[in-house]
Order: structure tokens, then C-alpha cells, then sequence
């Protein structure tokens, strides 16, 4: 009885043993196949968030201290509101408008999403609070205004705005709107962003001051800045935060200490803590790195934007209702750099060459061309363009048969940046319009001088139309009309 009871012991030993090994071999499976199920469900969420990007310049040399993908293409969320600003800047530097312009309020602006100012349809804010509510709170209703108000509608000024990027050399960024609300179309790369960045720094430090802005008075608002990391990181001294759901958080930055320069950008952090912290950790490394020597003069100067049509804004006026009770004073934050003259090329230097656009990817094709003046060909050398009159005083030039076809390429309030649109069109346009005669029209509009840039001595409507198609192709905006 114990020898059975023993064997049968035994053998219920030997199926428990081979049950456990079998349960093991199930849970082992069983665990393989939720980590490779896991697996492939992190790499779907990790293709699915933002991804990461970024650069660090030394902003007196251009050297390029650190960089990841810096120029893979990313939206830019809110970081697109300092082309706003550098355009609004660009108007003030000009004279067409002054910081106690008033910015209306259109229905479209007011009915933007959050975060914004919130005022009414109708009402209106000046050009100083306008800054001040893009720099602390980046109201999106306020972006809409200044572009509305500077570009004539949204659409227009993106037009403006990726005009002025590929001025500034920013070659792969394209602008839809002013506030950098979702477009699949509005793309950009930390290395375009770190441009923007320095040349708002390097072409206005009169007004730079704006982006060290700590808190904004309106009404009975106050209003902190979200980018956190001005007044607690040493050296910080803007520029601007940025998120959306598909962009993630983004954040361009400057500093300065001892003498040394930097801007840096981070685009899609998992969040505003890991974007804030990361940029913490770029600053206190790479700041020290930085170069001592150096002018800074990083990226050349271009003219004002030229306008497709004149577009109105507001009286300049002076109005100190609702000004903010509190604010920065704009100053030259950076003693050794010297404005530039809004139609005045700053002096190439070896540190344009360290960020050289030629070397960088061309925009890819899954960015939509848009039909814009490219204003960076205004800062030409060019002296084909000898005499150029005055239409007031001086016929457009016609042949016979249907004469008087004329291409317009823009207008500008300045003749001399108006010529230089000229000039800059026949180095780009060569044979196309080699025969074809420049001249500029001056007419008023709303008590303002503007001037058209023309070109004529075109033998009809099918030679003008003709050559302002092949113009377009390279990239020059224009349109022919019977003069």
C-alpha cells in the first residue's frame, strides 16, 4: 500500500512538475507578447506625439553649439507670432505706424480661441498693448487684429510673413496665419526659428526690450508671461513660448552673460515643464561655450515688405487711452549692435556665412508654394536699373497696337525701396525683361505718398500677361494691366 501510494505520489509529482513548467512557458509567452504588444504601442504613441527638435546658436559668431534635426519640419504653434512682431516692429521702424496706433478689432479677430485678450468686436487696442498681449499672453484675437491691420486680411499677411521669412533666409518656413492656430501648411525648423530670433534681436533692440516683459496691465487684467523661463533663469531675456496639441510645446530663447550670446529653440516638448527644463539644462550649458568676440550681425537687414497694394491702417494719432499702466521701456539692449535703416542691407560679414542657407534642404514639396513677393531680393547690388522716372511727371512707355500694357510688381511708401523692387525683378527676371522699361508711379493714398514699381514697353496684353507668368515662375509676384 505505501509502495502504490508512493508511485502514485510520484507520478503526481512528475504531471504537477511538467504543469508547472508549461504554466511558466505561458506566462513567459504570455509576457513576450504583451512587451512586444507594449512595444509597438509606445512606438505608435511616440509616432503619433510631437517630435523633438532643436538648436543652440552662438549668437555672435552663428556657430552652431548644439543641434537635432534642426531642420526637419515642425509646426511653430505660437512661436509664429514673432514674425508677427518683427513686421509690427518693421511698421514702427518705418513711420507708417507709431505705438499709439489704434488696432481695430474685426468680428474674425474677436471670435479667435483662447488664449486672448478678449476684447469685443469693435473695439480696439493701441500698437503697444497689442505687443504687450502677443509677448505675455500671446492672444491669438490681437495676432489676427495686427495682421489684419497691417496685411489688409489673414490672408494677405501669411503672404507678407513667408515673404519676410525668405528675406531673413528662413527657407523652409511657411506662414497661413499671424497667431500659429493649426494650418498643416504653416511649418517651420528650430533652425528657422533661431533666425527669427536673432534678427529680432539684431534689427530692432530698440524694441526687444518688449519680450523681457514680466507682467501686462489691461484694464483690470494683470497679465504674467508664459514664458517662465524670463526672471528665473540668469541671463534669459525672452523671446516667446508656443503649444498646440500637434506642434507640442515649443520655445525659442535668448541669453545673455558675461559678455557671451546665445538663442536657442525647442520645439515639441511632451510638455511645457519638460520644454521648460529642457531649455534650462541648453542655457546653463551652452551660454558658457559661447564666444566673447564677435559683432553679431548674424543676419543681414532687409527692406520693409513690399505691399501689394496699399493697404490703410489706422491714424497714427496719439491716444493714451487704456495704455498699460506698466510695461518695459524699449531700449537698445544691445549696446554694440546699431539699428539698420529699414531699407538699408546690413554689411555682410563671415558669421552670415556660418549659417548659410545654401547649405540647407530645400522647402520640401509638401509645403504648398505660395505666390509671394520674395523681399530678400531687394537687397541687391544691381545698378542695371540707371534711370528710373516718376509717372507723375513722366508717361508710361508704350509701342503701338495695344499700347499701354504695363506689370506691376508691388508698391511700397518709399520710392527708393520701390526701385530697389525694380532692380532687384530685372536681376531676377534677366531676358524676360530685358527690354521692358522701369519706371515708378506716384499717387496718393489717404493723404499718403505711395509708389508703384512698373514695368512697360511690353507690345500687348499677351506679351505683358506672357512675361508676368514667367516671372511668377521664379518667384516674382505680379500682375499686368492696361495702364
Amino acid at each position: 500500500m505505501r509502495l502504490k501510494s508512493s508511485a502514485v505520489f510520484k507520478k503526481l509529482s512528475e504531471a504537477l512538475g511538467r504543469a508547472a513548467i508549461a504554466t511558466s512557458f505561458v506566462k513567459v509567452f504570455v509576457f513576450a507578447i504583451a512587451v512586444a504588444t507594449t512595444s509597438v504601442a509606445t512606438t505608435q504613441v511616440a509616432k503619433a506625439d510631437p517630435k523633438y527638435a532643436g538648436i543652440v546658436l552662438d549668437a555672435k559668431t552663428g556657430k552652431v553649439l548644439y543641434s537635432e534635426d534642426p531642420d526637419g519640419l515642425r509646426y511653430p504653434a505660437s512661436l509664429t507670432k514673432m514674425m508677427t512682431l518683427y513686421l509690427t516692429f518693421e511698421a514702427l521702424s518705418s513711420g507708417r505706424i507709431s505705438l499709439n496706433s489704434n488696432v481695430p478689432i474685426s468680428a474674425n479677430a474677436a471670435k479667435e480661441p483662447p488664449s486672448k485678450l478678449g476684447v469685443r468686436a469693435g473695439g480696439s487696442v493701441t500698437v503697444e498693448q497689442a505687443i504687450l498681449a502677443l509677448v505675455t499672453r500671446s492672444a491669438n484675437d490681437v495676432a489676427t487684429a495686427l495682421g489684419e491691420y497691417l496685411g489688409g486680411n489673414e490672408e494677405r499677411f501669411g503672404r507678407i510673413m513667408t515673404a519676410k521669412a525668405r528675406a531673413l533666409g528662413m527657407t523652409r518656413t511657411t506662414y497661413r496665419n499671424a497667431h500659429g492656430l493649426p494650418n498643416t501648411a504653416q511649418m517651420t525648423t528650430a533652425r528657422d526659428q533661431a533666425r527669427l530670433s536673432a534678427a529680432l534681436r539684431q534689427h530692432f533692440p530698440q524694441y526687444y526690450g518688449y519680450f523681457n516683459t514680466r507682467t501686462f496691465n489691461f484694464g483690470k487684467q494683470v497679465i504674467g508671461n508664459h514664458n517662465r523661463l524670463v526672471g528665473t533663469v540668469r541671463g534669459v531675456d525672452g523671446i516667446k513660448t508656443g503649444y498646440t496639441r500637434a506642434a507640442g510645446s515649443n520655445l525659442a530663447t535668448s541669453a545673455q552673460l558675461d559678455g557671451r550670446s546665445i538663442v536657442a529653440v525647442v520645439l515639441g516638448g511632451r510638455s511645457s515643464a519638460a520644454r521648460d527644463a529642457t531649455m534650462r539644462k541648453l542655457v546653463a550649458e551652452y551660454l558658457p561655450q559661447a564666444s566673447r568676440s564677435g559683432n553679431g550681425n548674424l543676419i543681414a537687414a532687409t527692406p520693409s515688405a513690399p505691399i501689394e497694394e496699399p493697404v490703410t491702417v489706422a491714424s497714427t494719432a496719439r491716444s493714451t487711452a487704456g495704455l498699460p499702466n506698466a510695461g518695459p521701456v524699449p531700449q537698445a539692449r544691445y549696446a554694440d549692435e546699431t539699428p539698420v535703416s529699414a531699407f538699408a542691407p546690413a554689411p555682410a560679414n563671415a558669421a552670415v556665412a556660418a549659417m548659410d542657407v545654401a547649405t540647407r534642404p530645400k522647402t520640401p514639396k509638401l509645403v504648398p508654394p505660395v505666390d509671394m513677393k520674395p523681399d530678400r531680393s531687394l537687397v541687391t547690388n544691381s545698378t542695371k536699373v540707371d534711370n528710373i522716372v516718376t509717372a507723375s511727371t513722366a508717361p508710361a512707355p508704350a509701342t503701338s497696337g495695344n499700347a499701354g500694357w504695363v506689370i506691376q510688381i508691388g508698391a511700397s511708401p518709399d520710392e527708393g525701396s520701390a526701385n530697389n523692387l525694380l532692380k532687384a525683378a530685372q536681376d531676377k527676371g534677366g531676358v524676360l525683361l530685358g527690354k521692358a522699361k522701369p519706371f515708378t508711379v506716384a499717387f496718393s493714398k489717404d493723404g499718403s505718398q505711395m509708389y508703384r514699381a512698373r514695368f512697360g514697353g511690353f507690345g500687348g496684353q499677351n506679351e505683358a500677361v506672357n512675361a508676368c507668368n514667367a516671372l511668377k515662375k521664379k518667384g516674382i509676384s505680379c500682375w499686368a494691366s492696361l495702364q
